[in-house]
């Protein structure tokens, strides 16, 4: 028997490994089978070379559970181990001194795996003790035993008498490794996770994994029962190992669903292909996505050699096709000990690079080669396009060959196909070419056919990062903005030339405006601003805009944290009368032959009183504060008192006239309709009136 310390400088090596280089303790069944697969297929390339002459046998590497003993054994019929391959691999921990690794690392302990050979050593996080029994394939080699219970102290012996686990007989060739597991981690000795954990890590691992047997419905004993055939968790060859070129579309979709259950049928897929300058190897799925972006992300799985690593991705796939669904598998990622993070450094940046390429490359294709299911297609896709064009700073000089843009009649235009069809009729006075867009064809019916009676083309921008994308998209194309259809009145949306004036005095204006104003409803977090401006005749006689730059502010507050103070402003309409309506004109004609006797009076008095306050201010203006008399102060106040009152009779006579008429309120609830703004009882209001005035 051989005892002895394992090669370390320190006594704190175990902590260290147990709570500091790994991120997680149930990457240990990881490690433990991806060991035994290594061991695996280093004795089928022996056996290929000529090296070994034997007979190889069953290849299959079996997890074992004894919950009476409390142990997870993993079992391989691989290279197995001598005596002292056992003291150079398993005793010498392949690093030169722990406390100078230590501290070379304390702040970027992620920064280690892979450089260190410490994969058997995560055992030590679930085991108060580890044992391994293994047996060299060369010949006149004897089984021996490894033993450690967590201390850098360790045992050697003969195990000439030792059963394998997996198989009950004695160990021909190969490796048993026992875990005796810890106190504090007792939920590893549970089937179903155990289980859970193979599907999760070693679904795919290119050498058969055996957990338990399958089972099968006994009617004699009325219970689900083992049978004598392995349970094997893992398909050895996987879509994304095989030639694209031997494949089916069927396969494609087929190890989708064994990928994602419960979805929905993929869009479309690529099948990622490369061994220069770095191995890559994959398939990258576009999912139909319905609701929202973040349910949708962390759904492709990342592979080092077929062993799952994580589907945090980030690093790696750039930001916006961490939408997409699939497989990665790369030989050639740094990650760090525990394997569960990548290390940002250039080859990452070369990868994310290439998958970028790869994927615009393969939707300029499918657009070339069939644009007419491309179009189908587009409504799902342009998620991913708008995405990239948001989140990726060069991505739109790709994405602009295959971006596509939808009209309200369902018609599909690239870029510059639009450009075309709009360039002569959509500029306005100062060059700028508009375009109009709507985001909702239903809601914003009426404005999208006032603009196309007017001649003009609308965009349906109905997608969830259509509307974000539009900054991005003015940025890029050379004068141009765009504009929802309910922005303004449709003669100011594009406006040609100088907007034409209203014959009515401003004295008329006020009274026009304040009558509207009076009877508008007081509703949560909105706010209107009434305008009178001559639309003419043919308009509408009153029209609900809102300013595009507002709405697209508070737009924008829902996806960039920075903007929130936006999201928190009540919305602002402007309520636009048609000073040319006849509707407009009969309240205005009304309005003059019912109170021009009473308001004469009062708008005299009120233009009095601002001319005396004028007069006073002028005066006041030119002296400092302290130069100001009391006599001065008090003809001040008394002089806007006095303007106060008159403008509060005249709003009392101006909201009594409006409050009895019902052409008012069915004019603003016609507008507040047309917007989906009239609920309730206002809604019950508006359909009795509208009952009542039909004679």
């Amino acid at each position: 028997m051989q005892k002895g310390n394992i090669g370390v400088t320190t006594e704190n090596i175990f902590p260290v490994i147990k709570k500091f280089l790994y991120s997680d303790h149930e990457i240990f069944l990881r490690e433990m089978v991806s060991n035994a697969v290594d061991a695996t297929q280093k004795m089928k390339t022996l056996a290929a070379q000529g090296e070994f002459k034997g007979d190889l046998g069953d290849l299959t590497v079996h997890v074992s559970l004894d919950t009476d003993k409390g142990t997870i054994t993993i079992s391989d019929r691989g290279i197995g181990m001598t005596e002292e391959e056992i003291d150079k691999y398993i005793n010498q921990i392949a690093f030169s001194g722990v406390n100078d690794f230590l501290e070379k690392y304390k702040d970027q302990a992620n920064n280690i795996i892979g450089h260190f050979g410490l994969g058997f050593y995560s055992s030590f996080m679930v085991s108060k003790k580890v044992e391994i029994v293994t047996k060299s394939y060369k010949e006149g080699s004897k089984a021996v035993k490894w033993s450690c219970d967590g201390s850098p102290a360790f045992e050697i012996d003969d195990a000439p008498d030792y059963k394998s686990v997996a198989t009950g007989a004695p160990l021909e060739r190969g490796t048993d490794i026992i875990l005796y597991i810890d106190d504090d981690c007792k939920e590893f000795l549970d089937k179903q996770k155990i289980e859970g954990l193979l599907q999760k890590y070693c679904k795919f691992l290119p050498v058969p994994i055996a957990f338990g047997k399958k089972q099968e419905w006994s009617s004699d004993e009325k219970k689900m029962v083992d049978t004598a055939e392995d349970n094997i968790i893992n398909n050895v060859e996987p879509l994304w190992t095989k030639a694209p070129s031997t494949l089916k579309d069927e396969d494609y979709k087929s190890f989708y669903r064994t990928l994602y259950p419960m979805q929905d049928e993929p869009l479309f897929w690529i099948h990622l292909n490369v061994d220069y300058p770095f191995n890559l190897t994959g398939i990258l799925y576009f999912p139909r996505i319905k609701n929202s972006l973040e349910l949708q992300k962390n759904k492709i799985q990342l592979y080092c050699n077929q062993v799952f690593v994580t589907d945090q991705v980030e690093g790696i796939v750039p930001e916006f096709l961490t939408l997409l669904h699939g497989v990665i598998d790369s030989p050639d990622i740094p990650l760090n000990v525990s394997r569960s993070y990548l290390q940002s450094d250039r080859e990452v940046k070369k990868i994310s690079t290439y998958i970028t390429k790869k994927v615009s490359d393969r939707l300029k294709a499918i657009f070339n080669e069939d644009r007419k299911a491309y179009e189908e297609k587009w409504d799902d896709l342009k998620l991913f396009i708008n995405y990239g064009i948001l989140t990726e700073e060069n991505f739109y000089d790709r994405a602009k060959e295959f971006s596509l843009m939808k009209d309200t009649e369902g018609k599909y235009f690239t870029f510059d196909e639009y450009k075309t069809l709009i360039e002569a009729g959509q500029k306005d006075k100062d060059g700028n070419l508009v375009y109009l867009y709507a985001t909702d064809k239903d809601e914003q019916y009426s404005y999208i056919k006032a603009a196309q009676d007017k001649g003009y083309s609308v965009l349906l921008l109905d997608g969830q990062l259509d509307v974000p994308c539009i900054q991005t998209l003015e940025q890029k194309f050379e004068k141009s903005r765009f504009t929802r259809v309910d922005a303004d009145t449709i003669d100011h949306l594009i406006q040609k030339e100088d907007a034409p004036k209203s014959n009515l005095s401003d004295s008329e204006r006020d009274n026009l405006s304040a009558v509207f104003t009076s009877q508008l409803p007081k509703l949560d977090k909105t706010e209107f601003i009434v305008e009178v401006n001559a639309l003419g005749e043919e308009q509408r006689p009153v029209v609900i805009t809102q300013n595009e730059w507002m709405r697209r502010m508070k737009e924008m507050s829902r996806y960039q944290s920075g903007m929130a103070f936006y999201g928190q402003m009540p919305d602002s309409f402007n309520l636009v009368l048609n000073s040319d309506h006849r509707l407009v004109k009969a309240v205005l004609s009304t309005l003059n032959s019912e109170l021009s006797t009473q308001l004469q009076p009062i708008e005299a008095e009120l233009k009095g009183q601002e001319a005396r306050l004028a007069a006073i201010n002028q005066k006041t203006d030119k002296k400092k504060p302290e130069e100001i008399t009391q006599e001065e102060k008090d003809e001040k106040a008394n002089t806007q008192k006095a303007i106060d009152e008159q403008k509060d009779k005249k709003q009392q006579l101006i909201s009594g006239f409006a409050a009895q008429n019902d052409v008012i309120h069915q004019l603003i609830d016609l507008a507040l309709l047309q917007n989906g703004m009239l609920k309730g009882a206002a809604l019950d209001a508006f359909l009795r009136r509208s009952v009542d005035m039909i004679k």
